[in-house]
């Protein structure tokens, strides 16, 4: 409990010929009812509150007393005045606090509710856990990585040292568009491992890929735009579209990814596309090449931008690893987004966009002008992560024990969900989906195993212009292989009982 000197009580203006004894006897009465001062809080002294409102200590004596003897506060010689622990009134509608007009006589009409904007109401929407998750991942948590795996006491040496000799430079605003000693070291990781050609100067680190999404909405769109997005597709991505303005057009997707033609024939003059490029999300194909080259050509034509989600491409357990479609972008049309988030821990909260030499200013103002930027001193531990080697001796050991891992859902769904779950081949990534039979409910095949402790997502959530194929995306990156024969025997259960 704070002590009453550190409480600071804001009392709202004495309207005008109210009588000073009833303001502060309406104003603390109310802070007791609506909790403000909570049961057992102390108050300020009698002095330091006439002082602090200056008042006559004698008018707060009659208010204090008043309070006591109606059972608001309990108190003693040389203690001091409490909000007692049992109230009067225990319940009461936060709605009955006498308002600004009923105490300047105005008839007693009530003002009008605060209402949130149309792209307010959009951006109030989240495809996202508003909450923390207080348990450990379980079956079949998606996009999460290994955290057990990850070297956090490594991580914490490394953290400590930049402690210890941490500099000026470290302590002060810092540049909006991100520390750059990480910036030059992020260069440097994409251009072999994506084929990327840059420097420092065209990346810019970001709190999330959603952050670079929504601000490139901003920027490069008009309300009434029209943007492209894989359909089915990623749901945080058409959410902030929709609240920049734009009007999301979904773009069928099959085994070569998103169909560009389709797009270029129903919807060319978009502004904008988004696309998961590498590993498309949810149904997992890339884009083929002759899609890519397609997309970028439309970009080039129309003056359009596409923003390239590579979201965990670096988890590829078959073939050669793919080059990033910006790797072909010789002309400035493609944003492309990476995050460490997925790749090391989610709370890092730490991603990047390579953005064409002609974004970055209006990007790193618009930055500046909204989150500023990630704070420097976790970018700096960033960097020396991957500076030192850690970063890439860590993606290749993770990437050996992903790939078990999508070895033993593959085996054990087909040992134990033959017929009813059919998954597609895992080449990548953090998850997987899994179709249903043709007439099946996802949403109600996710609600089941639910009940039976395992986490799902419906195929029917990345849905955007049609109908997504039913099915479940399943991660098995953050649990281990005993966890996941388990999670799969307690996922026909839920799902077998349906069909009997």
């Amino acid at each position: 409990m704070r002590r009453a000197e550190q409480i600071e009580l804001a009392l709202a203006p004495r309207p005008e010929g109210m009588p000073l004894q009833r303001w502060l006897y309406d104003e603390l009465r109310q802070a007791i009812l609506t909790a403000t001062l909570p049961p057992g809080a102390r108050l300020p002294s009698t002095r330091d509150l006439a002082a602090r409102f200056r008042l006559s200590r004698g008018t707060v004596l009659g208010v204090f007393a008043q309070l006591e003897a109606e059972g608001y506060l309990s108190g003693a010689v040389g203690r001091g005045s409490f909000v007692a622990a049992e109230l009067p009134d225990r319940r009461i509608d936060s709605g009955e606090r006498t308002s600004p007009g009923k105490r300047d006589g105005n008839n007693g009409t009530q003002p009008p509710d605060v209402e949130l904007s149309t792209r307010g109401r959009l951006l109030a929407r989240s495809a996202f856990q508003l909450s923390g998750r207080a348990h450990p991942a379980r079956a079949f948590r998606a996009s999460q990585p290994d955290l057990d795996a990850f070297p956090f006491e490594l991580w914490a040496r490394l953290a400590a040292n930049r402690v210890r000799r941490a500099r000026r430079d470290l302590l002060g605003d810092g540049e909006a568009q991100g520390y750059r000693p990480l910036r030059e070291v992020i260069a440097a990781y994409v251009g072999p491992s994506r084929g990327i050609r840059c420097s420092a100067h065209n990346v810019v680190v970001l709190g999330s890929v959603q952050q670079a999404i929504d601000l490139s909405a901003r920027l490069l769109l008009d309300p009434g735009d029209t943007a492209w997005m894989e359909d089915p597709g990623y749901p945080g991505a058409r959410f902030v579209l929709e609240a920049a303005g734009a009007r999301v057009i979904g773009v069928p997707v099959d085994t070569a990814g998103a169909d560009v033609s389709w797009a270029r024939q129903h919807a060319a003059a978009a502004r904008l596309a988004y696309v998961t490029a590498g590993r498309q999300a949810p149904l997992g194909p890339p884009l083929a090449l002759e899609r890519r080259l397609s997309l970028l050509e439309w970009a080039r034509e129309r003056g359009a931008i596409i923003i390239e989600d590579d979201y965990d491409s670096e988890y590829r357990f078959e073939g050669h690893p793919l080059a990033a479609m910006k790797s072909l972008d010789d002309h400035g049309h493609v944003i492309y987004c990476g995050t460490f988030s997925k790749l090391l821990f989610p709370a890092l909260r730490t991603a990047y966009a390579i953005l064409p030499d002609r974004l970055v200013e209006p990007f790193v103002a618009a930055l500046s002008s909204t989150a500023r930027h990630v704070p420097t001193d976790q970018q700096s531990v960033l960097h020396d992560f991957i500076a030192d080697g850690h970063f890439g001796r860590h993606i290749r050991r993770m990437r050996m024990l992903y790939g078990e891992r999508a070895e033993a859902l593959t085996s054990a769904l087909e040992r134990h969900l033959s017929g009813l779950l059919a998954l597609a081949p895992i080449v990548a990534g953090l998850d997987a989906p899994a179709f249903l039979p043709r007439d099946a409910d996802d949403t109600d095949a996710a609600r089941r195993a639910a009940r039976e402790g395992i986490e799902t997502r419906p195929l029917s959530l990345y849905a955007i212009d049609r109908a997504a194929p039913p099915g479940l995306v399943l991660g098995f990156a953050a649990i281990g292989v005993e966890e996941i024969e388990s999670g799969v025997i307690a996922l026909a259960r839920a799902l077998t009982r349906r069909s009997r």
